[in-house]
């Protein structure tokens, strides 16, 4: 820190920048498919991450999570936007901010400092996703076969906490509601959960999230007109009750 600087002496070359201020996004879906049985049943789902594979070096041929560097013009939001829509054709998706990477030797090209973006949307939003710019594809992968791969840079590190942010969120937001049909089954409620979030297993969940006064209007039953209890057999052999969500926000989790 210089004492004597100030606006009349002040330069910028007298401090050290980054070499760059890259946006990374990572762009989670719940998938779904019909199960191949002639029983009722709840489809299959399974919670994948958006890659593409880089044209280019550092890391060439290796899969990578859509990024790129962040113009003087733009805030790292805006490159982040920009570069979704570059690299792997996805736009009109609400993303988070997650937390700045700034560990020295994380890119090859120097010290950069990545700013990362997360989001967990439907797939009907990744629909039309085609690789373009510095990717030659763009695919969906099964989150923990994505783990596994050698990915470019510490996009690794990235999504492992991008996950553990979406897993948080699942059991204290009514993000679940973006994945349902407006009116759904308890069963799909909690197949959705469990899908982001393999290790929950409330034992009372039913009677949880059902009660009144544990849920404090998250979702409420439907009726007919007559007042009865719609019910629903589309899974199951025997009817279950519909249920809404009310578009209550809880202060607390919401499911256990």
């Amino acid at each position: 820190m210089n004492l004597h600087e100030n606006e009349h002496n002040y330069s910028a070359s007298n401090y050290r920048t980054p070499d760059g201020a890259p946006s990374d996004i990572v762009i989670f879906t719940i998938t779904s498919q019909e199960k191949e049985t002639t029983k009722k049943a709840l489809p299959m789902r399974e919670l994948q991450v958006l890659l593409i594979r880089r044209k280019v070096w550092p890391f060439e041929g290796q899969w990578a999570l859509p990024g790129g560097f962040t113009r003087e013009t733009e805030t790292v939001e805006e490159c982040a936007v920009r570069e979704l829509k570059e690299e792997a054709g996805v736009e009109h998706v609400h993303m988070e901010y997650l937390k700045a990477y700034s560990k020295p030797g994380r890119d090859p090209r120097g010290w950069m400092i990545s700013h990362a973006f997360c989001a967990l949307v439907n797939e009907k939003y990744l629909a039309d996703r085609k690789a373009s710019d510095d990717a030659v594809d763009v695919r969906l992968f099964p989150l923990f076969e994505a783990l596994e791969m050698n990915l470019a840079f510490d996009h690794h590190d990235i999504i492992q906490d991008a996950y553990l942010r979406i897993q948080q969120q699942m059991l204290t937001q009514a993000i679940a509601s973006a994945f349902l049909p407006e009116e759904f089954t308890i069963g799909e409620l909690y197949q959705i959960i469990q899908t982001v979030v393999p290790t929950f297993e409330e034992k009372n969940f039913i009677r949880k999230v059902t009660s009144t006064q544990s849920r404090k209007g998250l979702i409420e039953e439907v009726h007919l007109p007559d007042g009865s209890l719609k019910l629903s057999n589309q899974y199951s052999q025997r009817a279950a009750q519909l249920y809404r969500f009310t578009g209550f926000v809880p202060e607390l989790s919401i499911y256990s």
